[in-house]
């Protein structure tokens, strides 16, 4: 994971999926598929995946992993995979 990831995903522009646009205050949340901002709407699409429980528990593993930080931090990465967040 990029030491970055913060500044490159939490102040993003527009959805990854729908392309609508994020402002400073829209609540936006990580994809566990390409870990790229997802809208809340989106999101609830995602968690209809079939694959989605197995998806999101292979991902909470490999960022604690990577990330050496519990994905219930909210200071770390993980987290916000599954709490949304504004810029």
């Amino acid at each position: 994971m990029a030491s970055n990831w913060e500044e490159k995903i939490s102040c993003a522009t527009k959805c990854a999926r729908c392309e609508d646009g994020l402002t400073r205050d829209t609540l936006r949340i990580l994809s566990v598929y390409d870990h790229e901002a997802i809208c809340l709407p989106c999101k609830k699409k995602e968690e209809q995946r079939p694959d989605y429980e197995s998806v999101s528990k292979q991902m909470i593993s490999r960022c604690m992993i990577e990330t050496e930080v519990m994905y219930g931090d909210p200071g770390g990465y993980c987290y916000h995979h599954f709490y949304p967040f504004t810029c």
